[in-house]
């Protein structure tokens, strides 16, 4: 049980740096487990501390294809690599505001909900069209809306997919807990079946 939440939380740890905004900064290694043995300083070590164990086990092999999966959601998803910052406000030409926090219930997070120091569970609502961007021949960037669940506390939770469109229909793209989710859709309104310390990612039809 110990391995698989350690395994379940380098996933945690993978996804959250690459649907972060920004460059990830990722070194060699990393998607093998390359620890340095907790070793932050090992530029003097010429030994097992520093060196990159490049066998690949099963347990290896399983974390770098969920880190392949991450890497490709990103470099797919418009969203995933604005330039510009986010403003969590409706920007002109749609109503939809550029990012939006959800609380368990599929609502807007308020601000007790924020102020709140017991909160582990939350989600984030990233519009696709909701961007000022344009490519190179200046046509107007778009991509589809994500959303994104994360669960930190010591329980599952049922997470309500939120129902700001008509008729929304949400499928998962990746997960940390079960990966047999991915390709699942669910209708907003719905609960998701949130497990303890794990996250979901889902896109919008």
């Amino acid at each position: 049980a110990i391995d698989e939440l350690r395994e379940r939380q380098k996933r945690n740890f993978i996804a959250t740096l690459l649907l972060s905004q920004g460059v990830p900064m990722i070194s060699g290694g990393d998607e093998l487990s390359r620890t340095q043995h907790g070793n932050n300083n090992a530029y003097c070590q010429d030994n097992e501390i520093s060196w990159t164990d490049w066998t690949i086990t099963g347990r290896r092999r399983a974390f770098l294809d969920f880190c392949r999966r991450a890497v490709q959601l990103m470099r797919t998803q418009p969203v995933l690599r604005r330039r510009r910052f986010l403003q969590g406000r409706p920007l002109r030409h749609t109503a939809a505001k550029d990012i939006m926090w959800l609380a368990p219930s599929g609502q807007e997070m308020s601000d007790a909900e924020w102020n709140a120091d017991h909160v582990k569970c939350l989600g984030v609502r990233l519009s696709g069209d909701a961007t000022d961007e344009v490519d190179a021949d200046g046509a107007p960037i778009r991509g589809e809306t994500l959303l994104y669940l994360m669960n930190a506390s010591d329980s599952s939770i049922p997470f309500i997919l939120p129902s700001f469109v008509v008729r929304p229909r949400w499928e998962t793209v990746l997960e940390t807990f079960d990966d047999r989710r991915v390709g699942e859709i669910r209708t907003g309104g719905a609960p998701y079946p949130l497990a303890a310390h794990s996250l979901a990612v889902m896109r919008l039809h």
